[in-house]
C-alpha cells in the first residue's frame, strides 16, 4: 500500500513538473512572439525618409494598422513602443500586439478619452513587465539618480516630433486616492494648477521644472505593485 501511495506521489511530482514547464514554455514563446513583433515595427519606424534626420517613419505603421497614433521613446533606454488608441473599445491593447492578435505584453495605448490634436493632457497607459519591457523601464524613475539622466520623453506623431521634460514622478492608489486619469482635457487654470500640485505634492523626490496653463503635457501610467491598484506615474509638459 505504502508503495502504491508513493508511486502515485512520485507520479503526481512529475505531473505537475511537467505542466509547470508547459507554462512556463508557452509563456516564454510569447513574449518572444512579441518581442519580435516590437523588434518587427521598429524597423519600420526606422526608416529615415530622404533628407528626414532624427525622425521615424509613422505613416507606414499607420497604413497596417490605423489605431496608431504614436511612437514613444525616451534615450538609452528600452522605452521604443508604438502608441496605439481604440476610443470605442478602451484598453483593447491591454492584451494585444500591434496586429491585433493575444499578447501578454499588450502595446501601449492612449486613453480613449484623449484627442491626439486638442488634448491638453495625453495619457498613455502601458504594462508593467519585468526586464524593463514595455513600461517596465518606468520602474527606474523612482531613484532621482536615474531621473537625471534620463529627463526627457520624445513622442512622435504622423505631424510631430515632440519633447516632453518631466516634472514629477509619483504613485499612488487607482480608483480611490488622487485620479490622475481623469485629467485628460483641462478645462481652465485652476484645474490645471490643482493637477500640477497634486503631482508635485506626490512626486518621489523635488523637480524644479514645474508646468503652466497653456502647456501640453503627457502622462504614463503602469502598475505599481507596493500597493492594491498601485499605479506609477511619470508626467512631462511639452517644451518642443
Amino acid at each position: 500500500m505504502k508503495k502504491i501511495l508513493f508511486i502515485s506521489f512520485v507520479i503526481m511530482l512529475v505531473s505537475i513538473s511537467f505542466i509547470s514547464i508547459v507554462f512556463i514554455y508557452k509563456d516564454k514563446k510569447e513574449d518572444y512572439e512579441q518581442e519580435k513583433v516590437f523588434e518587427e515595427i521598429t524597423n519600420i519606424v526606422n526608416k529615415v525618409e530622404e533628407k528626414e534626420e532624427n525622425t521615424i517613419n509613422i505613416k507606414e505603421l499607420y497604413e497596417i494598422n490605423n489605431d496608431i497614433v504614436g511612437w514613444i521613446q525616451i534615450d538609452n533606454t528600452s522605452m521604443n513602443y508604438p502608441v496605439m488608441q481604440t476610443k470605442d473599445k478602451p484598453n483593447y491593447y491591454l492584451k494585444r500586439n500591434f496586429y491585433k492578435e493575444y499578447s501578454s505584453l499588450g502595446t501601449p495605448y492612449m486613453a480613449e478619452n484623449c484627442n491626439i490634436e486638442t488634448s491638453n493632457n495625453l495619457i498613455i497607459y502601458g504594462h508593467h513587465i519585468k526586464g524593463k519591457r514595455v513600461f517596465g523601464e518606468l520602474e527606474n524613475y523612482k531613484s532621482k539618480e536615474y531621473y537625471n539622466s534620463h529627463k526627457n520623453i520624445i513622442f512622435y506623431t504622423i505631424k510631430e516630433k515632440a519633447e516632453y521634460e518631466i516634472i514629477a514622478v509619483f504613485k499612488t492608489i487607482a480608483y480611490t486616492d488622487f485620479r490622475y486619469y481623469e485629467f485628460y482635457n483641462i478645462k481652465d487654470e485652476k484645474e490645471f494648477n490643482t493637477f500640477i500640485k497634486k503631482c508635485k505634492e506626490l512626486s518621489f523626490y523635488s523637480i524644479k521644472e514645474t508646468a503652466k496653463y497653456g502647456d501640453r503635457l503627457i502622462t504614463l501610467s503602469t502598475c505599481e505593485y507596493s500597493n492594491k491598484n498601485g499605479r506609477l506615474v511619470v508626467v512631462a509638459r511639452k517644451v518642443i
